[in-house]
């Protein structure tokens, strides 16, 4: 009985150790088996992975330019064996490209870059470490892990490498024909890759589309007064005496400004609105650009895009966004600045970008499964501001007050 009990657990504990052994190649085998390929063909396909010293073979079954290596790999040796003509050969090179074509669709099906693995070599990186500020990398290797160059800043090493590793990072990368994008990670390691200094960054499938704005934005609760410009010459130098339709900006910027409203708003109107900041009167003359509508609470907010603003009523407002703007905030604005401004020096691959979003500008609304929710609270700070008698609930639209020609307060 003792004996069995003995062999038994010899045997599991080889089994465990065949199976951590031989993890990876089993689950590229698997993969492999998953993606339709044969027992053979994914024997070649791990002896070429392995040929090309990859860090990750399973990468074979995601990145087209692996794929590429490894298709144009084949073919070469088949005509060097002068395997070229048979058919067996031409199966799987015919296979391997039905799949490449496959995996380039789904790239383009996608709505973004969805994980870190999907990123490739060359690709320009502008990282922000907390407290020590913005600095300027490039990708080495796509495997395991993101191997990247030492990050520099203004092309001088402040930072050795071991000082880097468990650092908590945002990184910030423009991809060609697609966006900008920004996800945080860890640096796990550093070292020395093909001769320069690296380091090690872990993958993640937490990628977000970076704001991309030329103007800096501040979130705020500024009430103020809207009024709708009916003539084709607006009067800048008015100043509106009686109230118009009484709204809440829950953003600003030197150039624009998210308006809640009550009822339905209506895109692409001439609009002006007043309010105060420090006490300083702004008004601000514009067109908005987009809308979001949310019929549970029939409100609305507008993307409001300014036209023309006074010169120091532009700087009050600038005083005010870049106050109490963190250094955390002012890291992230310049590292996007950066890469716009790295992009700008291609202005076919931005225009290229930016037909490929859905939206007619970087403030287009949402799909209406992502209107805007907000919490009790902000509804409580947006309703204290008015009394029964004059609260904008909805009840009477934008699209009303402008089929009837007037600008009158609720």
């Amino acid at each position: 009985m003792f004996l069995v009990l003995f062999i038994t657990v010899i045997s599991v504990f080889l089994l465990i150790r065949l199976l951590v052994v031989f993890q990876v190649q089993i689950q590229f085998m698997m993969t492999g088996q998953d993606k339709g390929f044969k027992f053979s063909e994914i024997l070649l396909l791990w002896k070429l992975a392995k040929e090309a010293q990859l860090q990750e073979p399973l990468s074979l079954y995601v990145s087209v330019p692996t794929l590429n290596m490894a298709i144009s790999k084949i073919v070469m040796d088949s005509k060097a064996n002068g395997t070229e003509s048979l058919e067996s050969t031409q199966n799987f090179i015919a296979k391997l490209y039905e799949y490449r074509t496959k995996i380039d669709l789904d790239h383009e099906n996608k709505k973004g870059l969805e994980s870190t693995k999907y990123l490739e070599k060359g690709q320009r990186l502008r990282i922000i470490l907390k407290g020590k500020g913005v600095f300027v990398s490039e990708i080495l290797s796509v495997g395991h892990e993101l191997i990247i160059r030492l990050p520099l800043q203004k092309n001088v090493r402040v930072i050795d490498g071991n000082e880097w590793v468990t650092k908590d990072i945002s990184v910030y990368l423009w991809r060609k024909g697609d966006a900008s994008y920004v996800f945080d990670t860890r640096v796990t390691n550093s070292g020395v890759y093909q001769g320069q200094s690296v380091i090690y960054l872990a993958h993640t499938n937490q990628l977000e589309r970076a704001q991309k704005r030329k103007s800096v934005r501040a979130e705020c609760q500024i009430y103020a007064h809207l009024y709708f410009i009916e003539s084709e010459i607006p009067e800048f130098d008015t100043v509106e005496i009686d109230e118009g339709y009484k709204c809440l900006l829950e953003d600003i910027s030197e150039d624009g400004a998210m308006i809640r409203i009550g009822g339905q708003g209506r895109q692409n109107i001439k609009i002006k609105i007043q309010f105060e900041i420090d006490e300083k009167l702004i008004v601000m003359f514009g067109v908005v650009r987009a809308v979001e509508y949310n019929p549970q609470t029939n409100q609305s907010r507008l993307h409001f895009e300014c036209l023309h603003i006074e010169k120091e009523m532009k700087n009050a407002i600038l005083s005010f966004i870049y106050r109490d703007l963190s250094e955390e905030k002012k890291n992230e604005l310049q590292a996007i600045a950066e890469l716009e401004e790295e992009n700008s020096e291609n202005p076919e691959e931005s225009q290229n970008s930016e037909n490929s979003q859905t939206s007619q500008n970087p403030e287009s609304p949402k799909p209406e499964n992502e209107l805007f929710k907000e919490t009790p609270a902000q509804q409580k700070v947006y309703e204290s501001v008015y009394d029964d008698s004059d609260a904008p609930t909805g009840e009477e639209s934008i699209e009303e007050i402008l089929e009837e020609g007037v600008s009158e307060e609720e």
